[in-house]
């Protein structure tokens, strides 16, 4: 039975458009994932049908049909103008504004603005899948990933594959940007990690409570305030902060966010011969400039292949990727709901 006729089990539907826009949609009985194919494969709802509950964060603007006419460009890039929030891949630029061999990339560059083809490949109540994939325009990369949700399994499964089309190796930064709801990462949240050491990026501003390129373990580091400040508890909405640190030195593939309050927690496990880091931005209402104006209240836990931030950074560190001639590289990842 297909699976527009099938109201039990796992479905699977392209049939759906949100503001002009073509999304994907995957349910099974516990989850409801909600793809934009026309803007990066974003994931823009990620529903816990048991707490009626959305992981996703949605910016003010939430979902846009793009192109409109700027009255003058963003010169770090369009995607902070088409950012409703939720989760993007990012490849093969992390980070802001840079150069390689000619190549110059904006904010996140560049899967995340193209659109993606797409198939179902499998539709049954046990199990669906998608296959989605994108070619870059300013990259010879090829990105495919397929999707799946199990009946009764709270996850989903990605596994995806990066190839270097062209006769000459090329750099590059792979990594997922998942941002989550004030809701969930509230006051009562926690990060979960396994042992790692954090840094602090090079670039921040008065509102950070660390020094740049301050390094300690997880999850305890001396404030520029002189107090010791424990990263893994979530300060809450509108308490001011502003942080972006990279969690490297990862001893196991995977990183969670738990919230007692609500008795559930999201975990992302992952093949951390990949993304071999994570990256966590903390957002509440610190940034009272472009672009949040103070009212950006969010958490993103990012596993990424490389860092810091950009991709000559990432290459003068030694963390980038690299791909020689035709070759490919194999990731997984597994993201989903877990009870606390």
């Amino acid at each position: 039975m297909p699976a527009q006729d099938r109201n039990y089990g796992c479905r699977i539907s392209d049939e759906w458009t949100y503001r002009g826009l073509r999304v994907l949609v995957l349910e099974n009985d516990l989850l409801r994932v909600s793809i934009l194919l026309d803007k990066g494969s974003d994931i823009f709802q990620f529903v816990y049908k048991p707490r009626d509950l959305d992981f996703m964060w949605v910016t003010p603007g939430g979902v846009r049909r793009q192109p409109w006419l700027d009255s003058y460009p963003d010169p770090v890039g369009p995607f902070l103008d088409y950012h409703e929030g939720g989760w993007q891949e990012v490849l093969p630029n992390g980070g802001r504004v840079s150069e390689h061999e000619g190549a110059h990339f904006g904010l996140h560059s560049e899967v995340w603005a193209l659109p993606w083809r797409h198939q179902i490949i499998a539709d049954g109540p046990d199990s669906v899948s998608a296959k989605l994939w994108v070619r870059c325009n300013r990259t010879p990369f090829l990105l495919e990933k397929t999707l799946t949700l199990q009946r009764g399994e709270p996850a989903l499964e990605i596994s995806e594959t990066v190839t270097n089309e062209s006769e000459v190796g090329i750099p590059l930064m792979w990594g997922h940007h998942p941002a989550f709801a004030p809701h969930f990462v509230d006051r009562h949240a926690v990060i979960r990690m396994p042992k790692c050491e954090v840094v602090c990026d090079a670039n921040v501003d008065a509102v950070s409570r660390f020094d740049p390129r301050q390094r300690f373990p997880w999850p305890t580091g001396r404030a520029r305030s002189g107090q010791e400040v424990d990263i893994s508890r979530l300060p809450g909405v509108g308490s001011g902060i502003s942080d972006m640190l990279y969690l490297t030195e990862l001893a196991e593939g995977w990183a969670q966010i738990d919230n007692p309050k609500l008795g559930v927690g999201f975990r992302m496990d992952f093949d951390v011969n990949v993304f071999r880091h994570c990256w966590l931005y903390m957002e509440f209402g610190g940034n009272r400039g472009f672009w949040a104006w103070g009212r950006q209240n969010t958490v993103c836990l990012e596993p990424f292949s490389s860092w810091p931030a950009i991709l000559p950074n990432a290459i003068e560190q030694g963390t980038e990727l690299h791909l020689g001639p035709r070759a490919h590289l194999d990731a997984w990842l597994r993201a989903g709901v877990v009870n606390v």
